[in-house]
């Protein structure tokens, strides 16, 4: 490998911004990455509530319905 692609492999690997940002656009980046954090995790949640409903759901559906319902369960 020569130095000229030595040299265009090493900028690739620095592409790091490095002017300070003012601190209004700092906050807003900030508050962006919190909320879609925020979106993220809510997401997260609600997939794995299906699946735990789709998992109960299966296992009512093939259980012997005798163990979920025994004769005269209705009854006091």
């Amino acid at each position: 490998m020569n130095r000229r692609a030595q040299r265009i492999g090493q900028e690739s690997k620095r592409m790091v911004e490095r002017r300070i940002k003012p601190y209004q656009q700092q906050l807003a980046e900030d508050q962006r990455r919190a909320d879609q954090y925020r979106l993220f995790r809510r997401n997260q949640t609600v997939g794995l509530l299906l699946i735990a409903a789709a998992i109960l759901v299966w296992w009512l559906f093939h259980t012997n319905p005798h163990w979920i319902f025994p004769p005269g369960w209705w009854r006091p």
